[in-house]
């Protein structure tokens, strides 16, 4: 009996698919772990999934684009939420926002940095209106935030990944 080899980049796959019992009612649970193990789901992953699990990939990506915690496109390691909800707008979350683009050379077509390093995002609301303007970086919240105190925190992380 002759086996196939799989290629390395769907061993994870494969173990989460185990995990989940490869059963397809847990579709969303197997997507999020594929999510957690890339941070994001690449087509290629989700076609496999799909072809392991016995259900076709438009069922996938349907799923995978009908919520929006899926992310389609490859993330940084630290997501920077910019809100710019009333009332961090009109404290000059805009000004923020513009400075981190320029720090990190991305735009409005450019989220990511080519590093893979930062993700930056604009959000209606992060819930945190008596801190505005707010940035959240992956969970921690940071409020009363100016574009100087902004760039200073990537500056902080850059140079902790640069320690690493």
């Amino acid at each position: 009996m002759e086996t196939t080899a799989v290629p390395q980049k769907f061993e994870k796959v494969l173990e989460i698919l185990e995990k989940n019992g490869n059963n397809p009612a847990r579709l969303i649970p197997i997507l999020q772990q594929i999510q957690d193990e890339y941070r994001y789901l690449p087509e290629e992953i989700m076609t496999f999934a799909a072809t392991s699990l016995g259900i076709s990939p438009a069922k996938v990506f349907g799923v995978a684009t009908f919520y929006s915690h899926f992310a389609m496109r490859a993330k940084g390691k630290y997501v920077i939420k910019i809100c710019d909800g009333t009332a961090c707008h009109v404290k000059k979350s805009t000004a923020i926002l513009e400075a981190i683009q320029k720090k990190l050379g991305l735009s409005e077509g450019k989220q990511t940095d080519d590093a893979l390093l930062f993700t930056l995002e604009t959000v209606s609301c992060l819930g945190a209106c008596g801190l505005a303007p707010a940035v959240v970086i992956n969970e921690d919240v940071h409020g009363l935030m100016t574009p100087a105190a902004t760039e200073a925190l990537i500056d902080e992380i850059i140079k902790s990944e640069v320690q690493k």
